[in-house]
């Protein structure tokens, strides 16, 4: 599978990587997002990391729900819903600085998978619900 899928929702090789733009504005929300591509790797997500870089991101397919236990850093959360276009994902919902070893995200209706960005990154391109965004290969 190469790009992340529109309806069948595909997450691509565990070695791609994504650029997420929003589909109005044409802004960028992530320059580096990898997939986690494995149960292991959508188990693990970004526990034990010490933080996320510039532009860095996981996207999390199949994901209606999050926590934030283990994890030492706070993030913007984007639960995603696939759309008739390959590649665009409507926003279901955007939770902004879920704080580490707090927050929970109990399932998000209608969500098929989840993106997680550096905190403010959601603010920054003016990101929510009802919005499309775009992935293509980096």
């Amino acid at each position: 599978m190469g790009i992340v899928g529109g309806a069948s929702g595909g997450a691509g090789k565990a070695g791609d990587g994504f650029l997420v733009r929003t589909t109005v504005g044409d802004r960028v929300l992530a320059t580096r997002v990898r997939p986690a591509g494995s149960i292991w790797g959508r188990f693990r997500g970004l526990m034990g990391r010490p933080r996320l870089d510039d532009g860095e991101g996981l996207w999390l397919p199949g994901d209606a729900s999050i926590h934030m236990l283990f994890m030492r850093f706070a993030i913007d959360a984007v639960f995603l819903a696939a759309t008739d276009k390959p590649g665009n994902w409507r926003v279901v919902m955007v939770r902004e600085r879920l704080r580490p070893w707090r927050d929970v995200v109990w399932w998000v209706r209608g969500a098929k998978g989840c993106l997680e960005v550096e905190a403010g990154a959601a603010r920054a391109v003016g990101l929510r619900a009802g919005d499309t965004v775009r992935f293509d290969p980096a």
